[in-house]
């Protein structure tokens, strides 16, 4: 098994990120620089998540492997480790007879090759070319060039910062002669300014998602609750959907100015034509029947736009289409789940124990749900355990969040041991038992992964930055979203390597280290910050938790006039109610829109078969006339003295001319009319359905059909 897990790791990571990625961004439609580019930024935090319970299962075998190798050459049970002058005593534990290899054992040399390859691509895809990808995508040039150009410009500010800060650093240790200025010192300087950035921004997020992800679970067990709340956001979203077309309307108009001024042989129509290709394929079709291509453009008598602000106006129309598709796609989801939670209100006092749906699904049920998810089932699920599983979920996490918060304020410590959770691991450690080792560190650090990696989605900055599920984010958001994740997990994984006191840098233990803080170098260059505020910023997540729990960030925003769901305001309780009236009319909507359908169904099976029936018996009747022409023309052969004129063959003989078949087809096409309706509809569909469910006068006629010519 050695090196395996490694492996399998890599390639489970890999899905993981790739799934993520199709449920956010959008294969089809989005350039694959941005899909690439985020992929690995994701891939690259996810793998350093995936693999540190490794790293530190690892870790501890070769401390048991090197407490083995002293305790033979030293009997004694207290050693001294000289360290900058100063004696460190160990404690004393048991010394197994012989270190048992982990299952996930890394060989040694690949761990220290593998997080530096790790770490610093994803430092130079955050820092350095994610940045300007995204300028990059975001730009309205027509070519690549011009595209790179404002890629450049855009991030001069940007690097100029990161330049400034660094040589800041690096004056600082300049001024000090005690410290020595190499290249493994500067590349440890880069580090710590990194990890410094990323922590302050740990903080704050982490504090947020303590809170409110316990939170969420406990108001979702409660459907009245989320009814509401879904109630509000459908209000909220109804107006920016219809500011949303209202840019795209605003847009498009300046774009259909604009494609008309420029004709078909003016030079710039080629940006014209490109413009046009962003644009939805109904503004394409109306744009393309209003163009006169035969008209020649005249440089004297008109003025035409420059590429600069074609430019512009092609950044304008990328940027109001992905709104209005993002917020059409959302509100349809938001209607979705509306209609779900008002029918399981519903279903919570139904007598028959089997959950009933307002509307038919739009797809064909699956074997899922036809064998295993049935109605009963559930009905169960939704109306009884999942409020229940919903909250001991949050009560396990709130716990979580509370024994992350203790720990926080206390990993410092080491004697006595504050950390809750290097408690835990030290426990484990006495016994080796590395399967406990690595399952603790994953859950320590997929939770802690959680409530920062939730708020990353969750976050919303006006329209600039936001993560949409069903393949609705743009390049913008997903490659800042892989910044931030890349910023994010270096000093997450530092942070939790403290909390279980495996940082010597923080926990001044004479132990073994990780090959994960072995790249990060010592954090003795910059004092200040390894002995200060890498031990007491963290603290800070106790005041952030109590400003989240008691919402303040929420009543600032709501201040300031952004709204937000607020229980005790008259501005929420307005919008409570819009939402209710938005959903009870898009319920009309579809439940006219479904009897519709029904009416057409119930036509087609009614009257399909019957003016099928009908045209086999015209074609039954034609046949019998035809052999019955053709007997008596025989019969009239076999007896020549018989006195048959042309009037008495014609009497007996039908002939069925084209003129009489149109005559047949054409009623057999018509619908039956409805004389005797009394009410009148403004429903279309209704008028012509609710005709056809009473009889009428010539519907009445519609049995015969086939005989209506007999007579002639």
């Amino acid at each position: 098994m050695s090196g395996a897990a490694l492996g399998i790791e890599i390639v489970v990571v890999f899905f993981l990120a790739l799934f993520l990625l199709h449920r956010y961004g959008d294969f089809r439609k989005q350039q694959r620089m941005v899909l690439f580019g985020t992929l690995l930024a994701w891939y690259l935090c996810f793998l350093i998540v995936f693999i540190l319970p490794l790293d530190v299962s690892t870790t501890i075998y070769k401390q048991c492997v090197i407490d083995r190798e002293q305790h033979a050459a030293t009997p004694a049970t207290v050693l001294s480790n000289q360290t900058s002058g100063n004696s460190t005593v160990l404690p004393t534990k048991s010394i197994p007879k012989a270190c048992h290899k982990p299952w996930s054992y890394i060989p040694n040399g690949i761990m220290p090759v593998f997080w530096r390859v790790v770490y610093w691509t994803s430092q130079c895809l955050t820092w350095l070319l994610l940045p300007f990808m995204q300028s990059y995508a975001r730009s309205g040039g027509f070519s690549i060039t011009s595209k790179i150009k404002t890629a450049l410009i855009e991030n001069a500010i940007y690097y100029g910062t990161y330049l400034l800060i660094f040589g800041s650093l690096l004056i600082y240790v300049a001024v000090h002669p005690e410290l020595r200025l190499n290249w493994y010192e500067l590349q440890t300087i880069g580090i710590t300014a990194a990890n410094t950035w990323g922590l302050f921004l740990l903080v704050l997020l982490m504090g947020y998602g303590l809170v409110e992800i316990p939170r969420s679970y406990w108001d979702n067990s409660h459907h009245g609750h989320l009814l509401i709340k879904t109630y509000f956001k459908l209000a909220k979203l109804m107006t920016e959907k219809a500011d949303s077309e209202e840019n795209l309307e605003d847009v498009m108009e300046e774009v259909r100015k604009v494609s008309e001024s420029i004709k078909y042989n003016h030079p710039l129509r080629k940006n014209i034509d490109t413009i046009l290709r962003k644009c939805p394929v109904d503004y394409q079709e109306k744009m393309g029947r209003n163009m006169d291509d035969y008209e020649d453009f005249d440089d004297k008598r008109n003025t035409y736009p420059s590429e600069k602000s074609l430019a512009k106006l092609h950044k304008q129309t990328i940027y109001a289409v992905q709104r209005h598709n993002r917020t059409r796609v959302q509100w349809q989801m938001l209607l979705e789940e509306a209609f779900h939670l008002e029918d399981v209100a519903k279903n919570e006092t139904s007598s028959s124990r089997e959950f009933v749906h307002s509307f038919a699904p739009s797809e064909p049920p699956g074997w899922f749900s036809r064998y295993l998810y049935t109605p009963a089932v559930e009905w169960y699920w939704e109306c009884l355990l999942k409020q229940w599983f919903y909250r001991v979920l949050a009560v396990v996490l709130s716990l979580f969040s509370v024994a992350v918060v203790w720990s926080e304020c206390t990993f410092f410590s080491t004697k006595p041991v504050l950390s809750l959770f290097a408690v835990f691991i030290q426990l484990a450690e006495r016994d080796y038992n590395y399967l406990y080792i690595e399952m603790a560190c994953f859950i320590t650090i997929f939770f802690l992964c959680t409530c920062v990696y939730s708020t990353v989605f969750r976050i919303r900055v006006f329209n600039y930055y936001y993560l949409a599920p069903h393949h609705q984010t743009d390049a913008y958001s997903l490659q800042f979203s892989g910044m931030l994740f890349c910023r994010l997990t270096p000093p997450l994984c530092l942070n939790f390597l403290g909390l279980i006191h495996m940082d010597s840098a923080i926990s001044h233990q004479a132990k073994q280290q990780t090959a994960y803080t072995s790249i990060m170098g010592s954090m003795r260059v910059l004092s200040f910050i390894a002995d200060g505020f890498y031990i007491y910023y963290p603290m800070l997540i106790v005041l952030l938790c109590i400003a989240t729990y008691f919402s303040l960030g929420t009543r600032c925003l709501n201040l300031l006039g952004f709204q937000q769901f607020m229980g005790d305001n008259e501005l929420t309780s307005d919008l409570i109610d819009e939402g209710k009236e938005l959903l009870r009319r898009e319920r009309r909507k579809r439940q006219r829109t479904e009897d519709g359908e029904n009416r057409r169904r119930e036509w087609r099976e009614r009257y399909g078969n019957r003016e099928q029936s009908g045209a086999r018996s015209v074609q039954q009747s034609e046949m019998k006339e035809t052999n019955y022409s053709d007997t008596a023309n025989t019969n009239a052969n076999t007896n020549p003295n018989t006195n048959t004129g042309p009037g008495r063959q014609a009497k007996y003989t039908r002939t069925s001319s084209q003129a009489e078949r149109d005559c047949i087809e054409l009623l057999e096409d018509a619908e039956p009319l409805d004389f005797n309706a009394d009410v009148p509809t403004d429903d279309p569909l209704g008028a012509e359905t609710g005709s056809r469910h009473t009889g009428g006068r010539y519907l009445s006629m519609s049995s015969s059909r086939s005989r209506i010519f007999d007579d002639v």
